[in-house]
């Protein structure tokens, strides 16, 4: 059980479509594994593994994409007859009658669904805890945080409770734990993943997105996941194996732009440290690096404001009488957005176009734009976010996150990808930003550089 856990997804994919393996021993594996990790780790709070074994026994996942091998759901999206929480106490005990678009897309590709991963309370905020599950742990040193909001997701692929999870990304949601936890993730592109529509069927920054080991995984995965539906807002063509082969064949960047706050935040020593010792590995390798960025100063404005227009269009209705069941922060969120007045939403709409005129036209010159994934390592579990014990304010609480913010307002697809350890052990990831709409070079040049930093995926397994 433990040498199948060890192995990268691709692995298991060849191994289930040779029919040296099934996928009762997958799901076997996992639920060993779940059993001496998950009290623990908490990052996998719900199991639906009677519903996995029963689509295991479908003959008809040896030819697919994914061939049966399981595949964990970040718990703010439906799988039909699963609890779907959103980490809320409002929906503790709700149970979804239907998928969401992706989730069908992933089963279609052969994926069976065994577990839904711990989030906070409706993805807010970047460490993942909530009133209905708890706390979930950083596998480097369950003393600190997995990040968030995928948090979950992250530490179940670090501590080997997972070899594909799914999560989303707003604010850094993706990029945060994966740094945190030592994993790669994929924040694509609008409409590369389409989703469920919502009250937002057009929303470009709120994105679904992969989490895997290493870059081939995290290509695997995404293949699985992107493609078209008429039934979502916003969605794009995808050729079948296009981001496994783009992956296959490495590709070294020519240019590279790197910055260590992108002229919006500061970053700590420690995270630094790791980065500089990164960068220098590239320059060995002959890449060439300029010590730049775009202009994102109005960065603050682009992502505020839509954030809290979202978080009042979907729970500002019922705030009235939910007020005392959601955490501090979700409140502070809708209320803000039901202040906004229509001079602040024309000032945002003209920093969102020019952020992205800004961005794409930046990118132009070089094949990456390279920044820390989080300015600091995991820090304390306990802690609600950075700051909180020193008593700042919850309107401050996802500053810290302004690194990830501010790409997000670019649009551009970003791979987050380890590059090291602190002096503690804690992991430090990079983002590694593309072109506009250009996750395959994305993935060759992630494919070229995850070598040279030499992470170990096992570490923790």
């Amino acid at each position: 059980m433990d040498e199948l856990i060890r192995k990268s997804a691709c692995d298991i994919v060849a191994l289930l479509q040779a029919g040296e393996i099934c996928v009762e021993d997958t799901l076997d594996a996992l639920a060993a594994r779940i059993d001496v990790i998950e009290p623990e780790i908490n990052a996998l709070p719900t199991l639906c593994m009677e519903r996995a074994r029963a689509h295991a026994q479908q003959d008809k996942f040896r030819d697919s994409l994914l061939a049966g091998i399981p595949v964990a759901i970040k718990d703010l999206s439906d799988v039909a007859g699963v609890k779907t929480t959103q980490g809320s106490l409002l929906y503790r005990d709700f149970v979804a009658d239907k998928s969401d678009l992706f989730v069908l897309r992933l089963e279609a590709n052969g994926a069976v669904i065994y577990a839904k991963s711990n989030t906070p309370e409706f993805g807010t905020g970047g460490n993942t805890f909530n009133d209905v599950f708890g706390a979930t742990r950083n596998p480097y040193d369950t003393t600190r945080s997995a990040g968030g909001s995928s948090g979950g997701a992250a530490a179940a692929l670090a501590s080997g409770t997972a070899w594909l999870a799914q999560g989303s990304d707003l604010g850094g949601s993706l990029r945060t734990p994966a740094s945190f936890c030592g994993v790669t993730s994929l924040r694509p592109s609008p409409g590369l993943v389409t989703k469920t529509p919502g009250l937002n069927p057009f929303d470009v920054y709120a994105q679904t997105g992969p989490m895997a080991r290493d870059v081939s995984d995290l290509a695997l995965f995404t293949d699985a996941l992107a493609g078209p539906s008429d039934r979502s807002g916003l969605s794009k063509p995808h050729c079948i194996d296009e981001f496994r082969r783009a992956a296959a064949e490495p590709r070294k960047p020519l240019r590279v732009a790197f910055s260590l706050d992108l002229g919006v935040t500061r970053t700590s020593r420690e995270v630094s440290d790791v980065c500089e010792r990164a960068l220098a590995l590239l320059e060995r390798d002959n890449i060439a690096i300029e010590r730049a960025h775009p202009d994102l100063s109005m960065m603050d404005a682009a992502f505020d404001v839509p954030r809290a227009l979202d978080y009042a269009q979907s729970l500002g209705a019922d705030l009235a009488d939910t007020r005392d069941i959601y955490k501090p922060e979700v409140v502070w969120n809708i209320e803000r957005g039901l202040r906004m007045d229509a001079d602040e939403i024309r000032r945002s709409l003209d920093a969102q176009g020019q952020v992205f005129v800004n961005a794409s036209s930046f990118m132009q010159d070089y094949d990456l734009l390279i920044c820390p994934a989080a300015i600091i390592p995991a820090f304390p579990v306990e802690e609600r976010y950075p700051g909180y014990a020193d008593g700042l304010d919850y309107s401050e609480y996802y500053r810290w996150l302004a690194i990830c913010c501010a790409i997000t307002t670019t649009t551009l697809p970003v791979i987050t990808l380890p590059c090291g350890k602190t002096e503690a052990g804690l992991p430090v990831g990079l983002q590694l930003v593309g072109k506009p709409h250009g996750e395959l070079d994305l993935f060759a040049c992630a494919s070229y550089l995850e070598p040279i930093f030499g992470w170990d995926p096992l570490h923790c397994i």
